[in-house]
């Protein structure tokens, strides 16, 4: 299945890019989602939080991902 990963801020300085195709297998949940994501960009490691919002909803580790669903990797941000 193919995804569409969007990347912001510090995660998308990991990444080396805004936007990205991932194809990967049926039945991928957002766990093993960021399970790849840290074997291929281990600094993701060192981030504090990480969250991740699916079809611009927020998304629990459990849940299994579609076709053509939208990705977004959502930093940890700090305000003031």
């Amino acid at each position: 299945m193919k995804l569409q990963l969007l990347a912001f801020g510090i995660a998308r300085d990991i990444t080396g890019q805004r936007f990205l195709e991932l194809e990967l297998p049926e039945g991928t949940t957002v766990a093993r989602l960021r399970e790849w994501l840290t074997e291929k960009h281990p600094r993701f490691n060192s981030l504090a939080s990480l969250r991740f919002a699916v079809n611009n909803e927020y998304a629990e580790e459990e849940r299994t991902l579609q076709d053509g669903d939208e990705v977004a990797i959502i930093p940890p941000v700090s305000g003031g």
